[in-house]
């Protein structure tokens, strides 16, 4: 979901989701259960994960504790752990490290691994690369890759599309809080015009 800048609805939207906000109007549904009329501790449980920007970790927290957090919402299995840390195996390593002292990307992989402890159907990221290094968002996109291919539904909000197109079935552009477009990643790469189109580049 690229936008020509901050601003344009996308963590709204997703926050709405979540019910961390009232939605103004409309239906968001998920399996038949409408979302909207849920207390926002109460959407997680319908197997939705989010993983928002800035991470939101609990930073006095450990690793494990974070993760802890993450299995009880659902009453998850143990065995997703493992799935995890197949995922993630750094965080392995880091388990009774306070969260708060990991460095920026191993941060990131602790909000995602944390919302796949729920054992989400669905899976909300909002700008997961941001600040970033290179070889961190190449870990990233691998593992949204890796979730997708799985069956996991994920929603992907992101500024940047060169960072979408490489994961996404489907690119859709938001301004002003309104959708402008919704595009096959195969059509934008057969007509790049449309990206100067709805996001000048």
């Amino acid at each position: 979901m690229p936008a020509r800048a901050n601003g344009a609805g996308k963590t709204t939207t997703l926050r709405a989701i979540m019910g961390l906000m009232p939605a103004r109007a409309g239906s968001i549904k998920l399996e038949g259960v409408e979302l909207t009329t849920l207390a926002a501790h109460q959407v997680p449980r319908q197997g939705i994960g989010y993983v928002p920007q800035g991470r939101r970790l609990f930073s006095e927290l450990t690793v494990r504790e974070n993760l802890e957090i993450g299995l009880m919402t659902r009453k998850s299995p143990r065995t997703v752990l493992d799935e995890v840390y197949d995922l993630f195996p750094r965080l392995k390593e880091r388990l009774d490290q306070v969260s708060g002292t990991l460095s920026g990307g191993e941060q990131q992989m602790l909000a995602t691994a944390r919302a796949l402890c729920i054992n989400p159907s669905v899976i909300l990221l909002d700008e997961p690369t941001e600040g970033l290094m290179p070889s961190m968002i190449a870990t990233i996109r691998d593992v949204v890759v890796t979730l997708r291919d799985r069956g996991k539904a994920i929603l992907l909000v992101e500024q940047r599309v060169e960072a979408v197109l490489s994961v996404a079935d489907r690119v859709c552009f938001v301004e002003n809080g309104r959708v402008q477009a919704t595009s096959a990643v195969a059509e934008l790469r057969e007509d790049p015009s449309l990206l100067s189109r709805y996001v000048g580049v």
